[in-house]
């Protein structure tokens, strides 16, 4: 009960306690008139007296107790609100003393990041993890002074623990891999030296943050850092910035780099094994030799990456940006590269035998000596691209664009060209056995010393659009045109 309640009822309690006191002045009143009056008529008189007494006494003891009572409630209440400041106060002591405690922790882990001995700089860095667990309000703070440490200790070979030895990445040259006419090498990436422990440790710690706490607006900063042959093995570097950075032969198997920055990185021999690249920029960067295999990598950007001898075995690319990427070798077995761009891109001998490239864009890609078996080309664009000597078994290029394609001495065996556009296209010497031809567009296709015998669904029409020769092999069915005798 409120202060200005009390007054009022102490008002109250006054006027009544001075009613009550004349009283006795009424009821003597009362009987001083009472003669003239019946005995019955005084008696009526008198006890209707008693009763108006006895009611306003009876009215003052309950003011009294209501007045005592409202007294004992406000200050109750002034005690439980003292109690509540005092709470207050407690608490806000508390807490300074816990956030003078966390910036002592942090100032000493600060300090001993300098020290000269390694244990003590990583026990520095696990003490700032604990820090950055209890105090949210440190945590993007820990993060830039763990990434600054990083940085700074990550140049020119400082990483590594055994400096003095030769820092660039020592490569097996001597496995070669022979197909006809074309030589590759396979590149096999041996990272010798030994990454530091305590930047080990710190990695570790980046990559097992909490990044839902990470600021908007706001990346892990290791661009240009030299991190070599590191663990981070389901590592969470989402939307990091890790611009030219060198990530030669890295763990990454399961790691989180969704939208991240690794234009003109380093990633050459790197473990990505079913890694999120999703959304990521990997422009110019150096995937040669790198383990791509179950990799997300949709909507990411590749333009003019080299990915020679990549294995990339049932990655997802849908909708990638390959723009001149170099994939020369590269294994797509069973790879999702459905509506990527792989515009002027270097396949060459590259391995994508039931990979999905629907509506994929190709147009002057080089896919000489390609793996294509079984593959889905439906609808894609591969205008100008170069399929020379290609293996195209039983694949489906059903409604694609192959528009002065070169696809000569390519070996097609089985494959459905039904509703293809191969306008201008050179099959010379291709082998199109048992292929499905139905509604092709075959107008002024070079078929010299192709092999046609056992085609389906080809129509007379058809072939007389196309250019042939005497070496031409029509099926029985099928007249050679009378134009392509004189042609020799």
């Amino acid at each position: 009960m409120s202060a200005k309640k009390t007054d009022v009822l102490k008002s109250w309690l006054i006027a009544i306690t001075v009613l009550f006191t004349l009283s006795p002045t009424v009821i003597f009143l009362a009987f001083s008139k009472s003669e003239g009056l019946s005995n019955q008529q005084k008696i009526e008189s008198r006890t209707q007296a008693l009763t108006t007494s006895a009611t306003l006494f009876l009215g003052l003891a309950v003011m009294i107790n209501a007045y005592y009572a409202a007294k004992r409630a406000e200050a109750l209440e002034k005690k439980a609100i003292s109690s509540e400041k005092n709470i207050e106060i407690e608490m806000k002591n508390v807490q300074i003393a816990q956030e003078r405690l966390i910036a002592e922790r942090l100032m000493t882990a600060i300090t001993q990041l300098g020290h000269e001995n390694v244990a003590t700089r990583t026990g520095a860095i696990y003490s700032l993890e604990r820090v950055a667990q209890d105090s949210p309000k440190e945590y993007w703070t820990i993060m830039e002074i763990l990434t600054a440490f990083v940085r700074e200790n990550t140049t020119s070979g400082s990483a590594q623990e055994n400096p003095g030895e030769e820092d660039t990445p020592q490569y097996n040259l001597s496995t070669e891999t022979e197909i006809p006419r074309l030589r590759f090498v396979e590149q096999k990436v041996e990272v010798k030296s030994k990454i530091r422990t305590d930047i080990q440790a710190a990695l570790t710690v980046i990559g097992r943050r909490n990044a839902e706490k990470d600021p908007q607006n706001q990346r892990l900063d290791l661009r240009n850092t030299d991190i070599r042959g590191a663990d981070l093995y389901k590592a969470n570097l989402q939307r990091a910035d890790l611009r030219k950075a060198d990530l030669c032969g890295v763990d990454l198997r399961e790691a989180n780099l969704s939208e991240a920055d690794l234009d003109n990185a380093n990633l050459c021999g790197a473990i990505l094994g079913e890694a999120n690249l999703q959304s990521c920029n990997l422009h110019t960067a150096d995937l040669s030799g790198a383990n791509l295999n179950r990799t997300l990598v949709s909507k990411a950007n590749l333009r003019a990456a080299n990915l020679s001898g990549a294995s990339l075995r049932a990655a997802n690319l849908f909708e990638a940006n390959l723009y001149k990427a170099n994939l020369q070798g590269a294994n797509l077995k069973g790879a999702n590269l459905s509506g990527a761009k792989l515009f002027l891109a270097n396949l060459q001998g590259a391995k994508l035998g039931k990979a999905n490239l629907y509506a994929t864009g190709l147009i002057g890609a080089n896919l000489q000596q390609a793996n294509l078996n079984g593959a889905n080309v439906q609808q894609a664009n591969l205008n100008a691209a170069k399929l020379q000597q290609a293996e195209i078994f039983f694949a489906n290029f059903s409604e694609a664009s192959l528009r002065e394609a070169d696809l000569f001495g390519a070996n097609l065996i089985g494959t459905n060209l039904q509703r293809a556009i191969l306008h201008q296209a050179n099959l010379c010497g291709a082998n199109l056995m048992a292929a499905n031809l139905y509604g092709t567009n075959l107008c002024d296709v070079k078929l010299d010393g192709a092999i046609l015998t056992g085609v389906k669904n080809l129509e007379p029409h058809q072939i007389t659009m196309a250019l042939g020769d005497r070496t031409t092999r029509l099926p029985d069915n099928v007249d050679a045109p009378t134009h392509w005798t004189q042609i020799s």
